[in-house]
């Protein structure tokens, strides 16, 4: 069988605080997902999801860039990149417009995207994702495509998810010092998610607990797109700590312990299971050994504060009734044993481990739920998602000037110049700080005007005094 013909390249980087992971995929021209080559590196210069350390970043993205590269037979000069720190922030800010009830055109969803852009503060912060989500007319929500119907109200959520700056310009820093182009940064949450929930989880309410290295992430789904988001300060390397700690072994050591004999459940046989906490011994010597119960102990008890703060967490966030009933786990501490079990008896709710799906010849390697962020950067990239902050901030009326003179020229930039000092001594409409941006069509000829962000007002004016003239 003749391999599939490949039409784009897609390469996805996850940057974490225990591994950094590469993974390149081909888009054939169906939409289906084939891997071409992954790598992996333990991380360094890494903390809790920020760079600590530019130089050892930078080398370690490197190294697995090339590794994946050489398993491919490809050069990659960009890539997609997942964010985790504890500074993700998420918000919906609900648009509205007046539309008196006319027919729905792609004009009217182009004003009421660009009034929604404007009127989003994010008050000092990074905005990594501006996305709308399902749409309303008349009160009637979940609609995808009111192009063509009839409405008296138009109105859309827009997804906004936020980060520090710094942490972020940090590590695009660090990938392009390693020669990579950044196509978009994206939040480990909306990533995780494409991977492992399906769309009616996404519909229905579900909550996606990403258990890192370092951070913990609590995300909240319903109604189709995030809704809410907490990052928390631990994750399973702090398991690994206190295995290492309780027992006076390396971390390395103490990871092993967790991977190979780690379990969130106990059994009675544990009591009789020896474990050589240095397997590397030489024969006869009197290594120390410890019954696997022990270190289940051990844990048991950092799992217990875990989840407590998970639970309270999702409790918060009003992760209750109805939409609270289903929690899904992944990360690189979901790969613990009898994770969902423990977690499902912990926070009495329906728990699974989520595993990436939707991409062909995934390594069986790669296939677990430390790996859900990466699979879903490739899913995110090829779905080609909507974001505001790729629009043009409002429609412009282009006037070319016939012929190519220097005159014509000069007198339509003068022209450009007057109308912008216009905008800016003119207050028009509304309150800049209302939550919700409301636009009423009907006071500037079918044009989305009223109660949007300052620049918006602005050129809504300079259009208003355009006609006028």
């Amino acid at each position: 069988m003749a391999p599939p013909r490949i039409e784009k390249i897609i390469t996805a980087l996850d940057v974490g605080s225990w591994k950094v992971c590469a993974l390149i995929a081909g888009q054939t021209a169906d939409g289906q997902l084939h891997v071409l080559g992954t790598g992996q590196r333990e991380s360094r210069g890494v903390q809790r999801g920020y760079v600590a350390d530019m130089e050892q970043t930078e080398h370690i993205v490197r190294e697995a860039i090339e590794q994946a590269e050489r398993i491919a037979g490809l050069n990659i000069d960009d890539v997609w990149v997942s964010f985790s720190a504890g500074s993700l922030l998420s918000d919906v800010a609900p648009i509205e417009s007046e539309l008196g009830g006319h027919r729905i055109e792609q004009e009217d969803i182009d004003d009421l995207l660009a009034a929604g852009r404007a009127g989003i503060d994010p008050e000092g912060r990074m905005i990594l994702h501006e996305q709308p989500a399902l749409y309303t007319l008349d009160g009637l929500t979940g609609v995808k495509n009111p192009i063509g119907l009839h409405a008296d109200r138009l109105g859309v959520d827009i997804h906004i998810i936020m980060a520090d700056g710094a942490p972020v310009r940090n590590l695009e820093a660090a990938v392009r010092q390693a020669h990579l182009d950044v196509n978009a940064v994206v939040a480990s949450p909306i990533a995780a998610g494409l991977a492992c929930l399906s769309e009616e989880e996404r519909d229905l309410g579900v909550a996606l607990v990403e258990l890192g290295a370092a951070v913990t992430t609590v995300s909240l789904y319903a109604g189709g797109m995030l809704v809410e988001m907490v990052s928390l300060p631990f994750g399973a390397s702090d398991i690994t700590d206190d295995i290492a700690s309780a027992f006076g072994i390396r971390r390395s050591q103490a990871q092993r312990l967790q991977s190979f004999y780690g379990s969130a459940s106990a059994s009675p046989r544990d009591n009789n299971d020896l474990i050589e906490l240095d397997p590397g011994a030489p024969a006869g010597s009197d290594a120390p050994r410890i019954t696997r119960a022990q270190l289940i102990a051990v844990i048991r008890q950092r799992l217990d504060q875990m989840m407590g703060d998970i639970g309270r967490t999702l409790k918060d966030l009003h992760f209750v009734g109805p939409i609270g009933r289903q929690v899904v786990l992944v990360g690189g501490g979901a790969d613990l044993k009898g994770i969902a079990d423990y977690t499902q008896i912990a926070l009495g709710r329906a728990a699974r481990v989520g595993r990436p799906r939707g991409l062909h010849g995934l390594p069986d390697a790669h296939s677990g739920p430390a790996f859900a962020t990466l699979a879903g950067l490739v899913l995110y990239a090829a779905s080609d998602p909507v974001d505001l902050r790729d629009l043009p901030t409002m429609a412009q009326d282009v006037y070319r000037p016939k012929g190519s003179s220097i005159i014509n020229r000069l007198i339509t930039a003068l022209k450009s110049s007057f109308w912008r000092a216009v905008a800016r001594r003119v207050n028009f409409w509304g309150d800049p700080g209302a939550p919700i941006v409301q636009c009423d069509k009907s006071r500037t000829g079918g044009r989305t005007t009223a109660r949007m962000g300052r620049k918006v007002r602005e050129a809504a004016l300079v259009r208003r005094y355009r006609e006028i003239g």
